[in-house]
C-alpha cells in the first residue's frame, strides 16, 4: 500500500536524478543547485529540488531560500519556488534557524524523507534532482528504497581529483551497483584553476593517481566533465545566486552547461527505451 501511494505521487514526475557522492565537501549540493538551475533554464520544463542532507542541509542558503517557511495545503506541502518552474524542499525550511543541529537517529530521517516524497505537492515536473548527504547509509538506502516504487534514471557521483576523495567515490559506485542505481556519470570538481590574470593553470587537488578519469576508465563509468575552481562559485553559492548566470564567460560554466546537456541527453534516452519497452 505504501509502494502505491508513493507511485501515484510520483506519477508525474519524468526523470528522477541523484546526486551522491562518498566524500563531503567535494561540492555535492553546489552541483545540484548548479544542475536545477541550468534545467530551469529551460522555461517550458519544471524542476523540483529535494535536499535530503537532514544534517546538514545547504540548499536553502545556495538557492536563495533561506528564511522561507513550508505551507501546507489540502493537496500537502507545497515546495518554496525560486522561479515559477524551479521547486525546492528541503529540512532547511522546518527548523526555526539555519544554526538549529538536527540530532536524529536514523528511523526519524527515513520517516521525513518519505514525507518529503508521498507529502509535497510536487505537481507535474520534468526532472526531479535529490541533493543527498555524503556516505552510503541511511539517506541513501531509504531514497532508493523508496523511489523504486517509481523510475530513477540514474546517479550523478561527484568527486575531486585527489585519491583521499576517489577512495570513497569508489564505495558509492560499488553502492549503486549493488542496488542496481544506474550510474550516468561522474563529475570531477576542483579541477585545476586557472590564475585569471597570467591564465596559468594551477594543479590545487593533484590527481596523483590519475584523477576521476583514470577511475572512470577503471570502473568502466562515464566521466561527464571536470569543473576548474572559480572562486566566484562559493560567492555565488553564499549569496543565493546562479553562477551560472552570474559569471556567464567563466570555464567553469562551460563546463557545467556541458555537463547538464549530458545529462540530459542521458534522461530523454533512458525515457525513449522505457516507452519502447512499455
Amino acid at each position: 500500500a505504501e509502494a502505491a501511494e508513493l507511485r501515484e505521487r510520483l506519477r508525474c514526475v519524468k526523470h528522477i536524478v541523484l546526486v551522491l557522492s562518498g566524500k563531503g565537501g567535494v561540492g555535492k549540493s553546489t552541483f545540484s543547485a548548479l544542475l536545477a538551475h541550468g534545467l530551469a533554464a529551460d522555461e517550458t520544463k519544471q524542476v523540483a529540488l529535494l535536499d535530503i542532507d537532514i544534517c546538514g542541509p545547504s540548499i536553502p542558503k545556495m538557492m536563495g531560500l533561506e528564511g522561507e517557511q513550508v505551507h501546507q495545503s489540502g493537496s500537502g506541502w507545497s515546495p518554496v519556488y525560486v522561479e515559477e518552474n524551479l521547486g525546492v524542499m528541503s529540512v532547511g525550511f522546518l527548523l526555526s534557524s539555519p544554526d538549529d543541529a538536527v540530532i536524529w537517529r536514523g528511523p526519524k530521517k527515513n520517516g521525513l524523507i518519505k514525507q518529503f516524497l508521498r507529502d509535497v505537492d510536487w505537481g507535474e515536473i520534468d526532472y526531479l534532482i535529490v541533493d543527498t548527504p555524503p556516505g552510503t547509509s541511511d539517506e541513501h538506502l531509504s531514497i532508493v528504497q523508496y523511489l523504486s516504487a517509481s523510475r530513477i534514471d540514474g546517479a550523478v557521483i561527484i568527486t575531486t581529483p585527489q585519491e583521499v576523495s576517489l577512495q570513497d567515490v569508489r564505495k558509492e559506485i560499488n553502492f549503486c551497483h549493488k542496488v542496481k542505481l544506474p550510474i550516468i556519470g561522474v563529475v570531477e570538481n576542483m579541477s585545476g584553476f586557472i590564475c585569471p590574470k597570467c591564465k596559468n593553470e594551477s594543479q590545487i587537488f593533484p590527481p596523483t593517481t590519475g584523477g576521476a578519469e583514470k577511475m572512470c576508465q577503471n570502473l568502466n563509468v562515464s566521466l561527464l566533465g571536470k569543473v576548474p575552481l572559480d572562486p566566484q562559485i562559493g560567492k555565488s553559492c553564499d549569496k543565493g545566486q546562479s553562477f551560472l548566470s552570474e559569471a556567464p564567460e567563466s570555464p567553469a560554466t562551460s563546463s557545467y552547461r556541458n555537463i547538464i546537456q549530458r545529462i540530459q541527453e542521458y534522461c530523454d534516452l533512458h525515457h525513449f527505451q522505457e516507452e519502447k519497452i512499455m
